[in-house]
């Protein structure tokens, strides 16, 4: 299976990867960060820092949007 994997699509082969750090941290307890979920980590820290939180309107419209 391995030498096939190198023939899929690069989109695959990430969500591939994706999957098995997943399994990797539920085994060990511990999860390491990508560099993009750092970025997002980083830049939902900045936004706290600056007091950017989402308004009532907002928050009620994400409600509307997905209570079910």
């Amino acid at each position: 299976m391995l030498p096939a994997i190198e023939n899929w699509p690069e989109e695959d082969q990430q969500a591939l990867a994706d999957a098995a750090r997943e399994i990797a941290a539920a085994r060990a307890g511990f999860y390491a960060l990508t560099p993009d979920e750092e970025r997002a980590v980083a830049e939902g820290l900045a936004q706290a820092d600056r007091g950017d939180f989402a308004t009532e309107e907002e928050m009620a419209a994400l409600w509307r949007r997905f209570k079910r």
